[in-house]
């Protein structure tokens, strides 16, 4: 997946970005002044199959927009982001798996390409409900334990259905 930003974005979103590629085994760019055409076309030439925009409201992480390669809208939510400056991930995206105790979210699976489990010893993505939000996402490295950068989901505007 192509990861890249709003225009303009801050420099907490653009580090979002960063640490959201680093973590799924993703690709970012900085959009400059590039349109959707030209992401979309940036996507192919570094063979990534899906592209997410993240926008912001008030230089923070507010939303991300999945689409296919075709510009075809996936999957778009409403976020708040919590991360550490300097923590070292140690997670291998590569082995990275999804477990997921939030249906709706399953289509995260076929949009970073990763399998959905029942349970995980390392290098995992937890998609859980939680009380206050619709669902939080947590990332679990090689060591098992839970990483300092957690993707909190307030709200799911629009989800492609099969």
């Amino acid at each position: 997946m192509l990861i890249s930003t709003s225009r303009k974005p801050s420099q907490k979103t653009r580090k979002f970005c960063k640490t959201l590629a680093r973590t799924t085994g993703s690709t970012s760019v900085n959009r400059g002044k590039m349109n959707m055409r030209e992401l979309l076309l940036k996507a192919l030439e570094v063979d990534e199959v899906n592209l997410a925009i993240v926008n912001e409201i008030k230089g923070n992480p507010s939303k991300i927009t999945f689409y296919s390669n075709k510009g075809e809208v996936l999957l778009v939510l409403l976020i708040s982001v919590s991360m550490t400056n300097n923590e070292k991930l140690n997670i291998a995206p590569s082995q990275l798996k999804i477990v997921s105790g939030f249906e709706e979210l399953n289509v995260l699976s076929d949009i970073l390409d990763m399998d959905i489990v029942e349970r995980a010893e390392d290098n995992f993505i937890v998609i859980s409900q939680h009380k206050d939000l619709v669902a939080k996402i947590n990332f679990v490295n090689k060591f098992g334990e839970k990483l300092d950068f957690q993707i909190n989901v307030k709200k799911i505007l629009e989800a492609a259905h099969d």
